[in-house]
């Protein structure tokens, strides 16, 4: 098998277990009374992230893979685990507070406030490194850029309680 087919299974397969775990946790957490946020710009991070994973698969199925690259991605997997580690039932992929919840300041968000958007950026960036997709990084590292500008502020009045 191609190393490059099989790393695109991964990432998808990560990804589609992502999506259940989040869907799990924001029907939890909505049962605890928790509230969504800012839900209209969700199909922009939808449409982003498939865009990307398909380009992928299109653009990458058969290119050679850098492995100085595959280390950083792998890099940038553990911290993903770590994140998720840390949020726990409270991670998701939609902006759900949970009203009476403060605050997660243990793990890597002792050091920064969204350390889930710093992997997303780089995962966003150094995947289709990996393949040597340059020109491919840039076009959705720029379009991720415009994507959380609008999430973080979102999330940001979520977490202080104020209409963005």
């Amino acid at each position: 098998m191609i190393w490059s087919v099989l790393l695109l299974m991964l990432v998808t397969a990560e990804r589609l277990g992502e999506l259940a775990l989040a869907r799990h946790n924001t029907s939890r957490l909505l049962a605890q009374g928790a509230v969504e946020h800012a839900p209209g710009h969700y199909v922009l991070i939808v449409a982003l992230h498939t865009a990307w994973l398909v380009g992928l698969w299109l653009l990458a199925w058969n290119r050679s893979i850098d492995t100085a690259w595959l280390l950083v991605f792998v890099v940038l997997q553990g911290l993903r685990v770590w994140v998720l580690a840390t949020l726990g039932p409270r991670w998701t992929t939609r902006i759900i507070v949970l009203p009476s919840a403060p605050l997660v300041a243990k793990g890597p968000y002792r050091f920064i406030s969204h350390p889930n958007y710093v992997v997303v950026i780089g995962e966003i960036a150094v995947l289709p490194l990996v393949f040597g997709l340059s020109w491919f990084a840039l076009v959705f590292s720029v379009l991720n850029a415009g994507v959380l500008w609008i999430r973080i502020r979102a999330e940001n009045a979520a977490l202080r309680g104020q209409p963005i």
